[in-house]
């Protein structure tokens, strides 16, 4: 039988423990007995990642910006325990929270709904598709321990000499702190890919925040969103006879659990 040809590389990313034995499986049974098909490999496996001190994952993530498809395997994100069972040099950041910052773009996740196949929430008829914005945040943030009390402060220094500074917390005794951002430009992609994605399904959109404590923060999310909803897509929605809203999040988990989905 002759193989089907596939034009344009992908980018292969071996990942750790079971994993690797499941996803060779897959390749030797299903994809290389039919798909003529340039695989670039890349190991990123713990071990590799240590070796090369994290680089693996970055020529990884840009290759495949680079040639725009890749495969993944669920990889370790080392904890304490893992760095002594592995003897690794240190704690190295999550393999998929590096390549989503090079890679910017919406992680959508989509459920595969089995007529067999019991749900936990029996009233979801329907799929509930789950965006999550890929850059910044948790993934890029900077946390540290402090050995005492003492004051934790945020500073920002402009190119052109502003200075902006804040006092965080008057700390009484030693305890841990965490900085984290995210930029403009990202959350407007981050809106035009939702609101986008949400056209193209014919679904309704819900960006769910904690706006009413994080005020400056996710109420940036929320504003940039009604921007670009306002200006770039309110007509599109409403000829597809669809709505984009805010929620925060305690509201759109309950509403979540009573929808039936779609």
């Amino acid at each position: 039988m002759s193989k089907i040809k596939v034009e344009n590389p992908i980018v292969e990313m071996d990942g750790d423990e079971m994993t690797r034995i499941i996803w060779d499986f897959i390749k030797q049974k299903l994809i290389l007995p039919y798909l003529d098909v340039d695989l670039l490999y890349y190991d990123l496996g713990i071990e590799e990642r240590d070796r090369t001190e994290d680089q693996v994952t970055i020529d990884a993530a840009e290759k495949t910006k680079e040639v725009g498809v890749a495969v993944k395997c669920a990889t370790i994100t080392p904890d304490e325990g893992r760095v002594e069972e592995f003897g690794l040099k240190k704690m190295w950041r999550s393999p998929n929270g590096t390549i989503r910052n090079i890679l910017g773009g919406v992680v959508f996740r989509a459920p595969i709904i089995c007529r067999n196949v019991p749900r936990l929430v029996p009233g979801w008829t329907r799929p509930i598709v789950i965006g999550r914005h890929a850059f910044g945040d948790q993934y890029r943030a900077t946390d540290m321990k402090f050995p005492g009390p003492g004051t934790l402060s945020m500073k920002f220094v402009g190119e052109d000499g502003t200075v902006i500074e804040e006092e965080v917390f008057r700390a009484p005794s030693s305890g841990v702190y965490m900085g984290m951002y995210n930029l403009d430009a990202s959350i407007i992609d981050f809106a035009r890919a939702s609101m986008n994605y949400a056209l193209d399904l014919g679904w309704p959109l819900y960006l769910s925040t904690k706006n009413t404590i994080l005020k400056q923060y996710d109420g940036r999310f929320m504003e940039l969103f009604q921007k670009v909803y306002d200006e770039e897509f309110a007509e599109k929605f409403e000829a597809k006879g669809i709505e984009y809203q805010h929620r925060l999040i305690d509201d759109m988990v309950a509403c979540a659990m009573k929808w039936n989905g779609g």
